[in-house]
């Protein structure tokens, strides 16, 4: 009956590619002696898609007039001959002028239009389905919003990118113990291992995948702050390597630069936020399957606040 929920239930959270992204916004291109260090990076990285251009978008986004943009980060479970469900989420928009990055999660289990299948299902479903694509296009679809870039992330990537940044710190809420680590209340440092560990937990916490996403969002934003720290200079090597190995998008190394030349102010206010519902089971006619259900009325207020970020109620 809950089989596909208790399955899920059991996979490891991926911390996306926001990780890579806001490494490189905040400190990608360090100086012109790694300049090629990054250009091998990021060819690495590089995976076009085929999909044009938003058709919510009434003008291309130009970094150079430090346009507003969006990026869908994705964390998944890539098997031989499975690409896998991407089973976090987050959607960030970056507004320069307001100096402000958003960073929205979306639960796994959000039933959503599945743009190009003609039903409803999990929004993780549609990059099983149809990969980043059909993830971009049901993302943008339920929010109302373009999709302007996308970054995704190996599952087994997250650790080895906290390791190459020296570890993190995070401030935890509350003491809980989770496969044989005990994770003390307030500030505490993780290395790769233990920051996975730490993101991966859901059922000890009472606030159940909203506390998993909460500390997903805050080691991305502890590592960010790493990455961009003078000490990483000593170690970009690792990093970019870290990063080459585990992360794909479409962003091309001189998007890459123009951002971190136009856009590096927007990094230091991150807001994290997330959308609220609530869990139910529905029949889909032999079994009983979890969703979560946004109201209309909640979908409508997120859409509004992420076009005021992108500057797109003007």
């Amino acid at each position: 009956m809950r089989s596909d929920k208790h399955k899920a239930k059991r996979k490891w959270p991926k911390v996306v590619g926001i990780i890579a992204l806001l490494l490189l916004l905040g400190g990608g291109a360090y100086a012109y002696s790694i300049y090629h260090s990054l250009n091998k990076t990021v060819e690495t990285m590089s995976e076009k898609i085929d999909r044009p251009k938003s058709e919510k978008r009434i003008e291309e986004v130009k970094f150079d007039k430090k346009h507003p943009f969006s990026v869908l980060l994705l964390g998944v479970d890539e098997r031989s001959g499975d690409r896998g469900r991407s089973d976090t989420m987050i959607v960030v928009t970056v507004n320069p002028h307001e100096k402000t990055t958003k960073m929205l999660s979306i639960p796994r289990d959000t039933r959503v239009e599945i743009v190009g299948k003609g039903f409803d299902d999990k929004i993780n479903h549609a990059y099983a389905f149809g990969g980043v694509e059909m993830a971009m296009d049901s993302v943008e679809q339920f929010l109302d919003i373009p999709i302007d870039y996308y970054a995704k992330i190996n599952m087994e990537g997250f650790k080895d990118i906290v390791n190459a940044v020296g570890g993190v710190t995070v401030n935890n809420d509350f003491t809980f113990t989770y496969s044989g680590h005990t994770f003390n209340e307030g500030s505490i440092s993780l290395n790769g291992d233990e920051a996975l560990l730490y993101s991966r937990m859901r059922k000890l916490d009472p606030r159940g995948d909203f506390g998993r996403q909460a500390r997903q969002r805050q080691v991305i934003q502890a590592v960010i702050k790493e990455g961009a720290s003078v000490s990483s200079l000593w170690n970009y090597g690792d990093i970019f390597g870290a990063i080459g190995e585990n992360v794909k998008t479409n962003l091309t190394l001189d998007e890459m630069v123009d951002i971190q030349k136009n856009y590096k102010s927007a990094t230091k206010d991150i807001k994290q936020s997330q959308i609220a519902g609530s869990g139910t089971m529905i029949s889909n006619g032999s079994q009983d399957i979890y969703y979560y259900i946004v109201p209309e009325a909640e979908r409508q207020k997120v859409q509004s606040e992420l076009k005021d970020h992108l500057d797109l109620n003007e």
